[in-house]
């Protein structure tokens, strides 16, 4: 809400409701895709605090999962196998980073790929 309130009083948006567009048009073409940018970088930060999380609820709920495996792995000092749920842990933040910078891209088109010049 706050991000879009900060974004209708912008000059393009009154720019463009000056212009005669639609409400709806201004709406969902200016406003809501410029403010979704803060929201998608919000919930990409909170997925390590969410697989943080999971150590704890699976260890109180006694669940079977990675974060249980892992745990299990290093009171059996088995390092290979911390070796590989650290790897897909890591690969698994590495691969919902990639998908919120994508995602920035598709949302506000200003944000190109700057590599290659």
């Amino acid at each position: 809400r706050g991000s879009v309130l900060e974004v209708i009083s912008q000059d393009y948006v009154r720019t463009a409701q000056s212009k005669g567009l639609p409400p709806r048009a201004v709406l969902y073409k200016h406003v809501l895709r410029t403010a979704l940018i803060p929201i998608i970088t919000v919930v990409g930060m909170q997925f390590g605090a969410l697989i943080g999380g999971t150590v704890l609820v699976e260890t109180v709920f006694n669940w079977p999962g990675l974060s249980s495996l892992l745990l299990q792995s290093i009171q059996q000092r088995d390092y290979p196998m911390v070796q590989g749920a650290v790897l897909t842990v890591a690969l698994l933040f590495i691969a919902v980073n990639l998908l919120t910078d994508l995602l920035w891209a598709f949302v506000d088109p200003r944000i190109q790929y700057a590599g290659g010049r």
